[in-house]
């Protein structure tokens, strides 16, 4: 069997994506995320960005490792922003998620040429995080944003089941 760490990745990217989307529409406390962004979201896709690059795959490497740092950098972000340590201003939030934004942004361009539904995955997320960025540079509500991102991650975790479920089944479903 060859070595595909993308379910692993998507399916990270996907359920932290999911929590946090929640807490950005305002339905649960954003508190259960932090676990979940440095653990699987930060940590298991991180390890699927490096055995990405083991497998040759440097799209995939760069994707899962550069947003696994990125949860485990918006916890961190919340953990010391709880302890009053930090105290961040939404311009500072903002011009993060923005640069987040832009790097999707390329990552979109290559995605395209992989798969329909992947490149939904970054177009997505784009505009989730131009969304967020700009709401909390503006002050305000983050629910549009939350919006898009569950949007996203229930676009991720299409992808990761399929591809799951296409080398199971030997069967392809994506396109």
């Amino acid at each position: 069997m060859k070595l595909n760490p993308a379910p692993l990745g998507l399916a990270a990217f996907a359920l932290t994506t999911f929590v946090l989307s929640l807490a950005n529409i305002g339905f649960i406390k954003p508190d259960v995320v932090i676990g979940l962004a440095i653990f699987y979201g930060g940590m298991a896709q991180f390890a699927a960005g490096m055995w990405a690059y083991k497998a040759e795959n440097n799209f995939g490497g760069t994707a899962f490792s550069s947003y696994g740092a990125f949860w485990m950098a918006f916890a961190i972000m919340e953990i010391l922003k709880a302890a009053n340590i930090i105290d961040p201003t939404g311009k500072q939030v903002g011009v993060m998620l923005i640069a987040w934004g832009i790097f999707t942004f390329y990552m979109w361009i290559p995605s395209m040429k992989i798969g329909k539904v992947l490149s939904l995955v970054f177009l997505t997320l784009w505009l989730t995080f131009f969304a967020l960025g700009i709401a909390a540079i503006e002050g305000v509500s983050s629910v549009i944003g939350g919006w898009i991102g569950l949007i996203c991650a229930l676009l991720a975790w299409y992808v990761s089941a399929g591809e799951l479920i296409e080398e199971i089944y030997q069967k392809k479903i994506l396109s």
